[in-house]
């Protein structure tokens, strides 16, 4: 009984889709113009992404940073080299620079050798005043020497802030408001204002070596390059893969419909997007390519089965319906065990992650919804293909291929095993050589300048990425004693002392440039001031009143919070995470936790530590995706070693992808973790139809395994080669990217198809033929839920 409601199910989806064409297609169509509107809703997102949940510890600590200090990325660096700058007209152009951008409403400060200012006691010695280094351009060779002997010998509060120490490279720091740092109004900035005046200096003022660099700059570059990437992804992949689809199918009409199926697919995921009001993120920007992922081998298994129908007995009714009838419930099944393994994602805390499998599963199931009605509705109202239309199914090459896939599983069963399991070994020892990437710049395109500048600054400086201490004396105006000035301190010299780390910036500095100042501005006083001097400088800064506190921002109103920026370079995240581990070390020593509280916080880190919280929720979801796709065999095959011969060829092109990333060197990062999942979902894809092949050819033929198996592999075998061909060279179009990440996504992906191919072709097979006495008997597959409808198109009776 189960078996016919099964069928008259499918046959009644059947009757459904074919007897209402215009109301489904009307349908289609409402909801691709409905979705189409929702387009205006999408937005790029204007942050990091944020890979931890709302409520990590690291996430909330980040939010106490900013509560006190405000954003912390909301600088911009210009740099050159001082040899660039030989001429005092050089100069004076590149001073012409910064007062140009402090000029827009976006900029809240511009700091550079234009406006310096210099602490120094006034006249009569009574108060300490600020006056610019430079009042106004420089007019010859001798006073551009004199200000450079000033800046570079006698100002040491300015060394790797304003001037490196290694190099004497000049750098303008440029602080855009805070609170435009993660909006649109960045990104207009940057694109339509900022750049322009930048090309224009560089043109047309001798500034030619002018860089920049920081990360709202950063972040608006490769942002503009992922948009501009995203289009070119789809354009190349279709095109491509129409390429090949045509070469396979020789069917303009068969390509056609295909390549329309996927469209509308892709149309409806940005639809949902903006329906849902979800950001574009680095992970939900890969959905539209995973639809065509998904879309393709929907539409080559239905059109294949459509054209084997009319090649057998040429009727097109009895074709479409057995099309739908007889591929769609195995279809379905795969695009719900795929849509469920992404799911899996919205269990996980963190936003980034559900959002990506909320999108990702809906859009799933609407592309099998799509194919499902769209195909078989346009072939009905198209002629029966022509003999040509059919000479892909007698490809001779194709045969060929097939038919070594049957040899080599009649008679070469043991060299797959031995093969497969040395295989399998070397995979795992690579698999201990991955290294996971926390890396904020790793992905970015090498060969764009906005790349390169960041390398040229972190050579100067030391880096470019911000990491925050926040200091908590647990009293008001503790920071101000002399032993928390102490302390600051000495952690400062640690960090100078850390190859990978900046020199800091505090309240320290600003301390001892005061001391500075009180001696006449002599350089050998910059140094912590004596009890006995602290008493004479607070007497100067009480008269001086608040604008003598440069860079005030590094302590709270209260004066209970004091804050630390250092800069890190580029690193492994095996590098960074000891980096942090000797930091805190640190710490701990110099600051006891019965006496202050320090918080270690920063964009870097944040970033650094949701790589990893990524990675353990991936692994999770993976083993939950496992774990369902698991539970849909038992209920499928109602046995538990059906379970073990459908999962093998799925985990293995999973292990030996993993062996290939460590022995390789492509790192574990963010742009790179979903390969397994969309790896997965794809070879449980080709396992389930040809299960469902086989099981119908398994009770066709009166339970005899080797026909079945072998009849099974002839049919779907050609399915599976025509999906996995065509979507190795869709993915592969990816290495054509600028990004890291995405040509290692798109490599990673394209070989772990063909893994996912020759596993399910020869090592299931094989292992169907090993069990055949276990897993075959009646009892194990009598009252299965897969419907068989055998040629004559009567459902199997029992």
């Amino acid at each position: 009984m189960q078996k016919l409601f099964s069928f008259s199910f499918w046959n009644g989806i059947a009757r459904i889709i074919l007897r209402n064409r215009e109301i489904l297609l009307g349908l289609i169509i409402l909801a691709t113009i409905g979705l189409a509107t929702q387009w205006s809703n999408m937005r790029f997102t204007h942050s990091e992404a944020n890979l931890l949940p709302d409520n990590h510890p690291v996430n909330q600590e980040y939010r106490q940073f900013l509560e006190k200090f405000g954003e912390e990325g909301n600088l911009i660096i210009l740099g050159i080299k001082n040899s660039d700058l030989l001429t005092y007209e050089d100069f004076n152009a590149w001073n012409s620079l910064a007062d140009s951008i402090e000029k827009y409403d976006e900029v809240e400060l511009v700091l550079s050798t234009s406006n310096l200012p210099v602490l120094k006691k006034s006249d009569d010695a009574s108060k300490f005043i600020i006056e610019q280094l430079s009042k106004a351009p420089l007019t010859s060779k001798e006073e551009l020497s004199a200000y450079k002997t000033k800046l570079f010998g006698e100002l040491p509060f300015y060394r790797n802030l304003i001037f490196s120490e290694k190099d004497s490279v000049l750098r303008t720091a440029i602080y855009i408001k805070k609170d435009i740092v993660n909006s649109s109004i960045r990104k207009e900035f940057v694109l339509e204002k900022f750049n322009p005046l930048i090309e224009d200096y560089k043109e047309n003022h001798g500034l030619s070596e002018l860089r920049v660099s920081g990360m709202p700059y950063i972040r608006t570059l490769n942002s503009q390059n992922i948009v501009d990437e995203i289009s070119m992804f789809l354009l190349a992949a279709l095109l491509i893969t129409s390429a090949i689809f045509f070469f396979f199918f020789r069917s303009w009409r068969a390509t056609f419909i295909s390549i329309v199926t996927v469209i509308i697919g892709v149309m409806w995921a940005f639809g949902f997007l903006g329906l849902l009001n979800y950001e574009i993120t680095v992970l939900t920007a890969l959905i539209p390519p995973l639809i065509i992922v998904i879309g393709i081998p929907n539409c080559i298994f239905l059109i294949n089965k459509y054209q084997q129908e009319i090649k057998e007995h040429g009727n097109q009714a009895k074709s479409l319906q057995r099309v739908i009838t007889k591929v769609g419930n195995a279809t379905l099944m795969t695009n719900l065990t795929t849509a469920s393994g992404f799911a899996t994602f919205i269990f996980t805390d963190s936003t980034l992650l559900s959002e990506f499998g909320i999108v990702a599963s809906i859009c799933i199931v609407s592309i099998f919804l799509l194919s499902l009605m769209i195909i078989p509705i346009i072939y009905s109202y198209l002629p029966v293909p022509k003999d040509r239309h059919l000479e892909h199914l007698r490809k001779r090459w194709i045969g060929t291929f097939v038919d070594w896939t049957e040899r080599m599983v009649k008679e070469n069963r043991i060299a797959i095993y031995i093969t497969s399991l040395i295989v399998l070994v070397i995979s795992i020892i690579g698999m201990y050589q991955i290294r996971v990437s926390g890396s904020l710049i790793e992905d970015m395109p090498k060969s764009m300048q906005f790349y390169k500048d960041i390398k040229f600054f972190e050579e100067s400086f030391d880096g470019i990425m911000p990491l925050e201490i926040v200091v908590n004396t647990k009293s008001k105006k503790g920071v101000s004693k002399a032993k928390t000035l102490k302390k600051l301190d000495e952690l400062e010299a640690h960090i100078i002392e850390t190859p990978e780390l900046s020199r800091p910036m505090s309240i320290v500095s600003i301390v001892k440039y005061t001391k500075q100042a009180f001696y006449g501005g002599d350089p050998e006083f910059y140094d912590l001031p004596t009890t006995y001097e602290r008493v004479g400088i607070s007497t100067l800064l009480d008269d001086s009143g608040g604008d003598a506190m440069l860079m005030k921002s590094y302590v709270d109103s209260t004066g209970q919070y004091a804050r630390i920026t250092t800069f890190m370079k580029d690193m492994g995240t095996d590098r960074m995470e000891r980096v942090e581990e000797d930091l805190r070390d640190e710490i701990a020593k110099v600051f006891p936790e019965e006496k202050y509280e320090v918080l270690l916080t920063g964009k870097a880190l944040v970033f650094q530590k949701g790589t990893n919280y990524l990675i353990n929720n991936l692994i999770i979801s993976l083993t939950l995706a496992i774990i369902l796709i698991a539970l849909f065999m038992a209920w499928m095959f109602k046995s538990v070693r059906m379970i073990l011969v459908s999962l093998v060829p799925n985990i293995l092109p999973l292990i030996i992808t993993a062996g290939l990333m460590g022995y390789l060197g492509v790192p574990i990062k963010p742009s790179t973790i979903l390969v397994f999942s969309i790896a997965f979902g794809i070879s449980v894809d080709d396992t389930i139809h040809f299960l469902a092949k086989y099981r119908q050819e398994l009770i066709a033929n009166k339970w005899r395994v080797k026909k079945s198996v072998y009849a099974a592999l002839r049919e779907t075998g050609v399915s599976m080669f025509y999906t996995s061909i065509v979507l190795f060279f869709g993915f592969s179009t990816f290495t054509i990217s600028s990004f890291g990440g995405t040509v290692a996504l798109g490599a990673l992906v394209s070989a772990t198809l063909l893994f996912a191919m020759l596993s399910n072709l020869l090592l299931l097979p094989s292992m169907l033929l090993s069990l055949e006495r276990s897993i075959a008997n009646e009892r194990t597959f009598k009252k299965l839920p897969i419907p068989i409808i055998h040629k004559d198109g009567d459902d199997e009776q029992e």
